[in-house]
């Protein structure tokens, strides 16, 4: 089935980004002869200076990576802990007592671990995956970038906008940071437009001095106590030593099968297990009765959506805080008893959990020799705390203000500890071997997203770009949605999206291609020819290349 643009093809390597100038710095690295990890490397850190309402120094990644030698997938969590004084006491010292502020000083308390994790998945690389390119050339591209300018993206002049609404205190009207001001808009104040030169030479600065220095320089050096001090100054809890203190950590990723493929990804604290729960719940059905974006299809996705959550909101937090039966909610048998009580004619409201008890990208790379990487990067909101740092350039993620001030909810906040993240890697094995590396930005939209993909690849025989394209729905709230409902894009047809309504549904039509949808990127590999098959998400302004 074809829907828009071709999908892409090459026979060794793939790199497929929500940025054309990402997957162009990892189209290169691959062309040097270097590996997906490497591939990566540099994809991601050209798009967190090209994408800045996306992603930044300042945010957390999640990467799940597959070693074609070994044929094993590691999984690396580069999520930050808060900071030590970060305590409900603490907050509500401040004068905070219902929720963490998402945007300023106060919503900047966790330490961000995107530049850690690229460490980490680079020392991998060079020790299990005969990865020999300097870490210096990896970072290359984003120092061009960012000193030399880029420019800006249809969805950077959207986000920049809408966020600078003077009205909206609590959340938007970012323009009351100087940081922010100084950084992403013009001099009138305005954003910068579309395909109008961006330069941010701070951060230059800071991307060279981690070139030169490693990634210690960001965590152990003088980058850190800039940053830890400026925060410090303004209110932040975050301090020198919390910087100093972090690390990422190497994880066993979580997994299940689908239709005789094993779907990879990562466990608590990230979402991993809704994503892969959604899977066994809707294997309980044969989605080639419904046909896909029927009333039905959508009806099975959407019930089976709400049971996935209603465990997921149960139990993922930093696990250790709490551990979640994950043996249990992954076990076929559960996923059956939890679909039985799925009704194909009535929306229910929620449900509970079944067990008791105790603004993001997504890049893909494939390298030649087969290896795979699926990354997800982050800062939470569009531009996340709307917080620069000093004179470092580094965007502050707002991750930390998930956290409850609760004392009794599952996600209530503590020092040094991990909050339930959205972001989720995925990978779907054949005998073993990557089939197809995927993800896509969206909050809770991202098990959907995966949904959607898998089951439109597997079950419906798309090419990865056609089910990239094809039309989405977004059950729930992420950023940038008013309400939890069930958000259609414009595409379906207005008889499903009645049908959905009288179902009783709290429906809601977006535009024909909407942002709040996600971007999706993937890559299918044939196991018969080696063939790689890229597709990229036409609601981004990304691309999959190969050669």
């Amino acid at each position: 089935m074809h829907t828009g643009r071709s999908v892409s093809m090459a026979l060794r390597g793939m790199v497929a980004t929500p940025h054309t100038l990402a997957t162009q710095s990892g189209l290169r690295v691959l062309r040097q002869g270097g590996n997906a990890v490497e591939a990566t490397v540099a994809a991601a850190t050209t798009i967190a200076v090209v994408y800045p309402h996306m992603n930044s120094l300042g945010g957390d990644n999640v990467w799940l990576i597959y070693d074609a030698t070994t044929r094993q997938v590691r999984g690396l969590n580069a999520t930050g802990r808060s900071a030590a004084a970060a305590t409900i006491g603490w907050y509500r010292e401040q004068g905070i007592t219902d929720a963490i502020p998402p945007r300023g000083f106060l919503a900047a308390n966790t330490v961000p671990g995107c530049v850690d994790g690229w460490a980490k998945a680079y020392d991998y690389s060079r020790e299990a995956l005969g990865g020999r390119l300097p870490w210096g050339d990896l970072l290359a591209d984003a120092i061009h970038y960012a000193g030399d300018g880029f420019p800006v993206t249809r969805s950077q002049e959207e986000c920049t906008a809408k966020n600078l609404d003077p009205s909206d205190d609590w959340i938007r009207h970012l323009q009351r940071f100087e940081g922010f001001r100084q950084t992403y808009l013009r001099s009138d104040g305005q954003p910068v437009g579309q395909g109008q030169v961006m330069r941010q030479r701070a951060l230059a600065l800071t991307i060279r001095e981690m070139a030169r220095e490693g990634a210690e320089a960001f965590y152990r050096g003088s980058l850190a106590r800039r940053i830890a001090e400026f925060l410090q100054r303004h209110g932040s809890p975050l301090t020198a030593e919390d910087f100093a203190t972090h690390t990422s950590t190497w994880v066993e990723p979580i997994h299940t099968t689908y239709r005789g493929y094993t779907a990879v990804s990562l466990p608590p604290n990230t979402q991993g297990v809704a994503a892969l729960s959604l899977l066994n719940l809707l294997e309980t059905h044969d989605l080639t009765l419904y046909g896909d974006g029927s009333p039905d299809y959508l009806q099975l996705m959407v019930e089976a959506t709400k049971l996935a959550f209603a465990d997921r909101d149960r139990w993922v937090t930093d696990p250790d805080w709490l551990k979640a039966p994950l043996a249990r909610l992954l076990d076929k048998g559960y996923a059956a008893e939890r679909a039985a009580q799925i009704s194909m004619t009535r929306a229910e409201s929620a449900y509970a959990p079944g067990v008791t008890g105790g603004d993001t990208v997504a890049l893909a790379a494939v390298d030649g020799a087969g290896n795979a990487v699926s990354l997800i990067q982050s800062i939470y909101f569009d531009f996340g705390s709307g917080i620069v740092a000093g004179d470092t350039g580094v965007l502050m993620q707002n991750r930390g203000s998930f956290f409850s001030l609760d004392p009794g909810h599952v996600n209530a906040l503590a020092p040094r500890k991990q909050t339930f993240h959205t972001l989720i890697p995925a990978m779907l094995l054949a005998e073993r071997r990557p089939y197809l590396v995927y993800g896509t930005m969206g909050g809770e939209g991202q098990p959907q997203t995966q949904a959607a993909l898998v089951t439109r690849v597997v079950d419906f025989g798309y090419d990865i770009q056609a089910a990239i394209e094809a039309p989405r729905w977004l059950y729930g709230r992420t950023w940038g949605l008013p309400t939890r409902a069930l958000y259609l894009e414009g595409r379906f047809s207005p008889a499903t999206a009645a049908e959905l309504a009288r179902r009783g549904h709290p429906v809601h039509v977006l535009p024909d291609w909407s942002e709040s949808m996600g971007h999706a990127q993937g890559i299918v590999i044939d196991p018969e020819t080696g063939v790689r098959f890229g597709g990229a998400d036409p609601r981004g302004d990304g691309a999959a290349a190969g050669y």
